[in-house]
């Protein structure tokens, strides 16, 4: 594949092929390679009390190796799973790496989760083996057999002895392009969370939105604050950037919007990527004091930014904040481009390589304006290779028009006569607060384990900081009234059965729940009436 230089839109949409090799390792083809140059700066990490290290692409390289041989040694073989559960520590880069170079399959997932969670995504996905930090080991069960800890636990080896012991010389496998390569859990609307599984020329193609929304060369600092277990952090902390050459920024520390303007002052970040409710409290900030001039360009997914949002950001800084549209079945797919005009409330349009059309419900193609669902055409290397162990699940997700296949991406949106797209909302009940997506029957699961819930719905609730919050409805047994103790104390419940996240920041207590004539709950009137005259 060709990097075809964006001097308009049109010509590097009309210009792109994506020649996808047979054969592809991210790690020997991508981090070995930019290693030849042993100067060149991979990642700078961050501690929240501000300690640093430092490393180069060799310094990656020869790590990785030494987890590869270290995995090797203990039967891990191309094409287990590998369970990675860490904060934002360079141990995370050396560990996907490191299984992208055996052809093991790494399953990024945040610390946030529950010891339910990881029971459910370990048992799941058969794997082999768990990589975590000492505070973590707790929510691993002894059964799995290789189990590599950052810091010292019981029972557990060493990542800090392991990564002196093995060697740093390993041979990458041959992956071929359709093998699978990376395994990120995703929200549903129903059921357990579901394993979306890339392959090869996933990681190989996520370079394409690194070149035309990040805009990144070998000389930029990318800093984006997505967390580890996100496919976003997947494409813009580790396989997009790196691709190019960039040099990481990898903060490790909660959110506090001055520490932000520090970093990215005293980093120098050019490259900029945070969800749209911390640009919301950045632009609030006095920055006339601070040097941001290394900054070129903002970007945010994963939820809508709203347009005064962006001009405000754009003027404090200097930059433009470009928005754009992904899932982590597709990754990075409608976009802003910073040769291309913004339209105001615009995802923008398909990355090149991309077609993305609006199907009517009634079949065919939506007139031009019309909502209906946004689906991208097939074949396309970023679409994921399917649901694990699911392939009724997945084949759902695909239709076909007149001889062409599409990808189903379930949201609904619009397009204009120019082509650019307008997002319209989830065609299911997902709740997207501050770019997290939460199945709403992981917390109604968690809620009926309660002795005081007899039924309940969860659904999206409107938010001016996080856009949207989980709102739950609940029917209580018999003689329980609610009051606003109950409410903490249901709250503090769910926070303890799954990831914190997920917890109803609302909670309502009601006589009854619609429902259809053969007894589901319709979460959408629920979900309706929050929303009832709020704007978009």
């Amino acid at each position: 594949m060709k990097r075809v230089e964006m001097t308009s839109y049109e010509a590097a949409y009309q210009g792109f092929d994506w020649d996808i090799p047979e054969t592809f390792n991210y790690g020997g083809e991508v981090v070995d390679a930019w290693a030849a140059d042993r100067a060149r700066m991979a990642l700078i990490w961050v501690g929240d009390t501000g300690e640093e290290r430092r490393f180069t692409y060799a310094d990656i390289r020869d790590l990785s190796n030494r987890f590869a041989n270290y995995l090797t040694s203990k039967g891990v073989k191309k094409g287990d799973r590998v369970l990675v559960m860490l904060p934002r520590l360079p141990e995370w880069q050396i560990a996907l790496v490191g299984c992208n170079k055996l052809g093991a399959i790494p399953i990024p997932c945040v610390t946030m989760l529950t010891q339910k969670d990881i029971d459910y995504r370990l048992q799941h996905s058969g794997s082999v083996a768990a990589v975590t930090i000492a505070a973590e080991v707790d929510k691993i069960p002894p059964h799995v057999p290789v189990r590599l800890c950052v810091g010292e636990a019981d029972g557990w080896d060493s990542f800090e002895t392991e990564m002196t012991r093995h060697s740093k010389d390993f041979t990458p496998a041959r992956v071929q392009a359709e093998d699978p390569a990376i395994m990120f859990y995703t929200s549903g609307s129903t059921g357990m969370p579901k394993g979306v599984l890339h392959s090869s020329r996933g990681l190989f193609s996520w370079r394409v939105s690194a070149w035309y929304w990040l805009s990144l060369r070998k000389d930029d600092v990318m800093w984006c604050t997505a967390d580890t277990g996100w496919s976003k952090a997947g494409t813009s902390i580790l396989y997009g950037p790196w691709s190019c050459g960039a040099t990481v920024l990898f903060y490790d520390g909660p959110f506090d919007a001055e520490k932000r303007i520090d970093l990215l002052e005293r980093y120098k970040v050019s490259v900029f990527c945070a969800a749209a409710t911390e640009i919301r409290h950045l632009v609030q900030l006095d920055t006339s004091s601070r040097d941001l001039s290394s900054l070129r360009l903002s970007v945010s997914a994963g939820e809508s930014v709203n347009p005064e949002i962006v001009r405000a950001w754009s003027e404090k800084t200097g930059a433009p904040l470009l928005d754009g549209y992904g899932q982590t079945e597709t990754l990075m797919t409608v976009l802003n481009y910073k040769e291309m005009a913004v339209k105001p409330g615009s995802m923008g349009r398909p990355l090149p390589g991309t077609e993305a059309a609006i199907l009517a419900d009634a079949g065919g193609h939506a007139a031009t304006g019309d909502p209906g669902q946004l689906a991208i055409r097939y074949p396309n290397p970023q679409i994921m290779l399917g649901y694990w162990n699911n392939p009724e699940k997945t084949a759902e997700n695909f239709t076909e028009i007149d001889g062409v296949t599409w990808f189903l991406t379930g949201d609904t949106a619009s397009m204009d006569d120019d082509g650019y797209l307008f997002f319209g909302g989830r065609d299911d009940d997902l709740i997207n607060s501050s770019g997290y997506r939460i199945g709403p029957m992981e917390v109604e699961n968690a809620l009926m384990e309660h002795d005081a819930v007899l039924e309940c719905a969860a659904v999206a609730s409107p938010d001016e900081t996080r856009g949207e919050v989980v709102k739950a409805f609940i029917i209580l047994k018999d003689g329980i009234s609610g009051d606003d103790m109950l409410v903490k104390e249901l709250q503090s419940f769910v926070k303890e059965r799954t990831a914190p996240y997920k917890y109803p920041r609302e909670i309502a207590f009601v006589g009854e729940l619609p429902k259809t004539t053969t007894g589901k709950i319709q979460r959408r009137i629920l979900k309706a009436q929050e929303f009832e005259g709020v704007d978009g």
